[in-house]
């Protein structure tokens, strides 16, 4: 598999940015190292092109007639290799070439269908959805449970304008979707993929424990009522060390924390001190005096473990890293590990290159996170690049991340597509 071609630009005129992405598209398309003859194109834009997500869209269609085939969406960010774009008019696309019975687009209109006997086969699926969608999160489950590996990654829309979403197959012509125009709002959409295209993917957490795991004992919807058997908002206030008796700087405590999540027996907290990829985290939304609850951001049974967390800049630092170092580590010849080949050719990473089976990468990260959260403009992607190396990259900044068959947040999803060769 050879690289992806892929470009992005900012421009306050959408048709310059449209015309520099176009620009890098050709001139990748004409090295030897990069795909030649792509189907598939990812379009991802800043919320400041919303309103002309039509018009680009088919301005990009008209251009790269080759390409029959488009997914995406729109975020207040967008990502590229090595750079974040942030409330600025922005796009990014990248162009995959993948067999054309190895992929399919879905959308509302045209829905992913079970896998049949003789018919294609989801392994995976890459999901764009509105955060606004009903029982969301129960479709995603749903979605997932459509594919062979009952694993799907992407992220929820976000967006100042319009919430939209692009979904285009072969002219619009998918089934029943007849002269649909490849602009949806609402629900979901992506691409699923078929056993043939190689992925690794993994989730990077942004939180770092606080507390000792707790066990959910009584809880009653979206609020812990005890936790180990004593009142839930006891053991935050002793676990953040804060006291009602002075509310401003407890308060002010309580909004800087989260939970992390997991299902019963399940230890989330790595021995380096990081969550795992198990872990949801979710918003503190209130307290309950009166029961003595704290309520949050999802609904909780009896048995669930439950941790106070925070978000850290180190540590999402160091679990970036980990997950770049995983995926080049999968990667890298046996007989060499990826710390090895580093050390001994500093610039191997530097440059992109096909027999290090990386053709192109999708990296979702929170909205929360970004250049801001990691220190300076772009910091974010610039680790990823660090971790990952020089390999074509484009994605976006979610409202929620999408993995495995969960939503969560603050969290970055990277998925690199690679060769079996």
């Amino acid at each position: 598999m050879k690289l992806f071609p892929y470009g992005h630009a900012t421009h306050p005129q959408w048709q310059m940015a449209a015309g520099l992405v176009l620009a890098q598209l050709r001139a990748h398309m004409a090295l030897p190292e990069y795909a030649s003859a792509p189907t598939l194109g990812l379009l991802y834009i800043t919320d400041h092109y919303a309103p002309q997500a039509q018009a680009l869209l088919d301005h990009l269609s008209a251009e790269l007639p080759e390409v029959t085939d488009w997914s995406g969406t729109v975020g207040v960010g967008i990502a590229a290799n090595n750079v974040e774009y942030f409330d600025e008019p922005a796009l990014a696309v990248m162009l995959c070439e993948i067999p054309a019975d190895q992929y399919r687009v879905f959308n509302g209109v045209s829905p992913l269908a079970v896998s049949q006997q003789g018919g294609f086969q989801a392994y995976t699926a890459l999901l764009h959805a509105d955060a606004q969608t009903p029982d969301l999160a129960e479709l995603i489950q749903e979605l997932a449970q459509r594919t062979h590996s009952a694993y799907v990654f992407g992220g929820l829309t976000s967006s100042r304008a319009e919430a939209l979403q692009f979904s285009l197959a072969g002219q619009g012509n998918l089934p029943g979707q007849g002269a649909a125009s490849g602009v949806f709002h609402g629900g979901l959409s992506g691409v699923a993929f078929g056993p043939e295209v190689h992925l690794l993917s993994r989730v990077t957490q942004g939180c770092l424990p606080v507390s000792p795991v707790h066990e959910i004992t009584e809880a009653e919807g979206h609020v812990v009522l005890a936790l180990d058997g004593e009142p839930a908002l006891a053991v935050l206030l002793r676990d953040l060390q804060i006291s009602l008796d002075e509310p401003r700087p407890a308060l002010a405590k309580v909004r800087a924390t989260l939970v992390g999540l997991t299902q019963a027996q399940h230890k989330p907290v790595r021995q380096t001190g990081e969550f795992d990829e198990a872990v949801l985290v979710r918003h503190i939304i209130g307290l309950d005096p009166g029961r003595q609850g704290v309520a949050i951001g999802q609904q909780v049974t009896p048995g669930m473990r439950l941790t106070f967390c925070q978000r850290h800049t180190a540590a999402a630092r160091a679990d970036l890293m980990r997950i770049g170092a995983e995926i080049r580590e999968a990667l890298e010849p046996e007989e060499m590990t990826a710390d090895l080949a580093e050390a001994l050719l500093p610039s191997a990473l530097s440059q992109p290159h096909p027999s290090r089976r990386m053709a192109g990468a999708i990296y979702v990260s929170c909205a929360g996170r970004g250049g801001p959260h990691f220190g300076a403009p772009s910091a974010e992607l610039q680790w990823v690049r660090r971790a990952l190396g020089d390999v074509p990259l484009v994605g976006f900044f979610a409202s929620g991340e999408i993995a495995h068959q969960n939503l969560y947040g603050y969290t970055g999803v990277l998925t690199v597509f690679t060769s079996s060769e």
